[in-house]
């Protein structure tokens, strides 16, 4: 009785975090993968809902296929954390008022992060109590902690917008900054390598 509450367990276990992924990847508009994951995803479903509703009388199965959702959402969300598809955009406002002390460090912050590997635009506004450089920032989503660590580091009093593109074309975006981001990433790694 515990194997079959068991293996109703895994099997929607499985079920849901292939469900959870699939979603993430039509969200993200990946044409290939998402139809591929949702072949995989509708056989273990097919097996999954036979045995359960053959053996539906028993709470406990159905208390195991319940248990089994709520941990494939989670391990769903898990998975496609650690694999983070696609790019983010930051969109970064700084003060930019010349009396302050962090006036140097606000103003260089688009360079620094450049010199990072991330593609940055810059343009100017007025605020309530003054000037700020306002920043767009194309990262790698596996980098946005990184990047978001970064800016709150490098000037404290940024505020901080994160969005996620459905879609990006021209400019600067998606494979170069991909590429710039690795070649950055590879000099830090070999930079730490020598100290």
């Amino acid at each position: 009785m515990m194997s079959l509450a068991l293996t109703i367990f895994l099997l929607n276990t499985c079920y849901i975090t292939l469900n959870t992924f699939r979603t993430m990847l039509v969200v993200r508009r990946q044409k290939f993968w998402a139809p591929v994951l949702a072949v995989v995803e509708e056989l273990v479903y097919v097996m999954a809902l036979a045995i359960a509703l053959k053996n539906i009388s028993n709470p406990v199965n159905i208390a195991a296929y319940c248990l089994g959702f709520g941990l494939g959402i989670y391990l769903g969300i898990l998975i496609e954390d650690r694999i983070a598809l696609g790019y983010v955009n930051f969109q970064v406002t700084i003060p930019i008022n010349q009396d302050s002390p962090d006036y140097d460090k606000n103003r260089g912050l688009p360079e620094t992060l450049r010199n990072s590997g991330y593609g940055v635009t810059e343009t100017w506004g007025y605020g309530h109590s003054g000037a700020r450089l306002i920043l767009s920032i194309l990262a790698p989503r596996s980098a946005s902690k990184k990047l978001m660590s970064q800016i709150k580091n490098l000037s404290p009093n940024a505020f901080i917008m994160v969005n996620e593109p459905t879609e990006l074309s021209g400019g600067f975006w998606s494979k170069e900054v991909s590429k710039r981001f690795k070649n950055a990433k590879n000099q830090d790694h070999g930079t730490s390598l020598k100290n």
